[in-house]
């Protein structure tokens, strides 16, 4: 029996080291070895070998779902603890559109047999949870900063979506919601600048 398993070891550690050398010979292929040739090489989301990759509607479903969740809870909690006029009504309109792209979105995964995760994930109720210990003006600064970070990151998210998604429902849902997520990036980062 054990020298089964040395001999099963033995060929998955030949393999990985045929398939890292492979690799690396079509690394140097691509770039051709030489420095001056990173202008033509191929764009970093593309791989070595030219083959375009596939686009993910399913993991950007799964993302955006706890994302929409976030926005909604820590707009509540804005609502309600943030100092500034601004925050507060940035933070209730936070909760009426992703509310409603929450909903669309929830109906829209369920008509694709994906089952969206039903609660934040863990770093996000970690963010919820610190930011629910702040007060006044510090309070609306840490808040104000994440939305900026968050929605970057969606604004992104959605925009790759609606431009390389493969599945046509849900490619229109990110192009659908993606002018509203824009218009609140602008306004997080006008209402951050302010703070």
């Amino acid at each position: 029996m054990r020298k089964i398993l040395l001999l099963v070891a033995a060929l998955a550690a030949g393999l990985l080291c045929a398939c890292s050398k492979s690799e690396n010979a079509n690394m140097a292929n691509t770039n051709g070895g030489n420095s001056n040739m990173r202008a033509q090489s191929t764009p970093a989301n593309t791989p070595a070998r030219g083959v375009p990759p596939r686009h993910d509607d399913r993991a950007f479903v799964l993302e955006a779902g706890p994302g929409g969740l976030a926005e909604v809870e820590l707009g509540r909690l804005a609502a309600q603890k943030g100092q500034s006029a601004d925050v507060k009504k940035f933070g209730q309109r936070m909760v009426t559109d992703h509310s409603k792209a929450n909903a669309e979105l929830k109906k829209l995964a369920a008509s694709k047999g994906i089952t969206l995760p039903p609660q934040m994930d863990v770093e996000q109720m970690a963010e919820h949870d610190r930011l629910a210990k702040l007060s006044g003006a510090d309070f609306d600064r840490e808040y104000m900063t994440l939305m900026v970070k968050d929605h970057d990151k969606d604004v992104a998210a959605f925009m790759d979506e609606a431009k390389d998604g493969t599945d046509p429902d849900i490619k229109s849902f990110a192009a659908k919601t993606l002018p509203t997520l824009q218009e609140h990036q602008r306004l997080a980062k006008e209402i951050k600048a302010k703070l």
